[in-house]
């Protein structure tokens, strides 16, 4: 049943895509995470529409690397800005930079994140900590650095790259996925207050399926073998093209492939049997045959030297293309039916009961 109704929807995004695939950008736009994976795709997909790209990532050696690409793929400008997302003045300070060098801030990206693989026991409290101090924590700061720039002219996009994982939780990412609900519902606050405020600035959040960037060569891990993505695997760039869709048209939430569909749907109808199958292989899923070298330098306290690139390992099982889905028709769906059986809910409770049928004697 999914495939035909994805295959459906696929359709009908690929008239949007054509839309907006050329869509120029005469603007600042700033993206955290540049340095490796869907921050560095979305980097080169900006650039490539001609905008003045700033880039915010820690390793310097990737980020400078970017730079160089996303000039080549066509920027106008392109800046890169060492900073750690876990440190909010450095995030401050970065978009300050950008926007005196860049002229303004139209657009901010925030895609920065770190995981740990293992599972709740074996995951310490300075990891955990960690953790949410980049991914969750580094999405604040960079809303915050915004929104000092966008609230003066009352214009600009926040684009919120989550995850799957931000609804449906999984074995082994315990940090990971708690600070992606987190990122949801600090969205879901700001956008009523900008609402309240009557602000023009928008705000849309992404939310991705499994995809092959450098992370699983590097994020820390406590498993025997190495980490991988959940398949089915998608690769970063027509991830990227759906995070340059989502800044365009700024849809309260885009959920990009299939997967990410099926995650979110399942576990808004039957929680307790994705709980029962992720029990069963959210382990295996994300681990491959190979063991995990007790060597490998991982990325979680400080950068990984050199530069990661866009894709991961991945390459020969990843799919080159992706459809997105925007929930908001499906829930004005469900409201609807809500409200044609709410007066019948309510009549039946409010109907007295049934007079209780004697039955003759004998």
């Amino acid at each position: 049943m999914w495939h035909g109704v994805f295959a459906c929807l696929q359709t009908q995004e690929a008239k949007v895509a054509r839309a907006f695939r050329t869509r120029a950008f005469k603007e600042t736009v700033v993206i955290t995470g540049a340095s490796a994976g869907v921050g560095r795709a979305t980097a080169l997909a900006f650039a490539r529409r001609g905008a003045r790209v700033a880039l915010i990532a820690r390793g310097t050696e990737g980020l400078e690397a970017a730079r160089r690409d996303a000039e080549a793929a066509g920027a106008r400008q392109a800046l890169a800005l060492p900073a750690d997302t876990a440190d909010a003045a450095a995030v401050f300070a970065a978009a300050d930079r950008a926007a005196a060098e860049l002229g303004g801030i139209g657009t901010w990206v925030n895609c920065a994140m770190a995981t740990v693989f293992a599972p709740v026991q074996e995951t310490t409290p300075d990891e955990f900590r960690r953790v949410t101090e980049v991914t969750y924590l580094g999405y604040v700061h960079g809303t915050l650095a915004a929104l000092r720039h966008m609230r003066p002219r009352n214009a600009g996009t926040i684009v919120q790259v989550g995850s799957a994982l931000a609804y449906r939780a999984i074995p082994l990412q315990s940090a990971y996925c708690a600070a992606k609900f987190a990122i949801r519902g600090f969205t879901d606050s700001l956008r009523c207050e900008l609402r309240h405020d009557g602000s023009l600035i928008r705000l849309t959040m992404v939310q991705l399926p499994a995809v092959n960037t450098p992370q699983f060569n590097w994020a820390r891990s406590h498993m025997p073998r190495r980490a991988q993505p959940v398949p089915p695997i998608h690769q970063p760039e027509p991830v990227a093209e759906r995070i340059v869709q989502a800044a365009l048209h700024a849809p309260r939430e885009l959920w990009v492939g299939g997967p990410s569909v099926q995650a979110i749907l399942g576990t808004m109808i039957a929680p307790g049997l994705l709980d029962r199958l992720l029990a069963g292989r959210g382990y295996s899923g994300q681990m491959t045959a190979e063991p995990e070298p007790s060597d490998r330098l991982d990325n979680l306290m400080v950068p990984v030297p050199g530069d990661p690139g866009v894709h991961g390992r991945f390459d020969a099982r990843s799919r080159s293309s992706v459809g997105a889905f925007d929930p908001t028709w499906l829930r004005g769906a469900a409201g609807l039916a809500v409200g044609a059986l709410l007066p019948l809910a309510w009549r039946g409770l409010a109907a007295p009961p049934p007079a209780r049928r004697r039955l003759p004697h004998g």
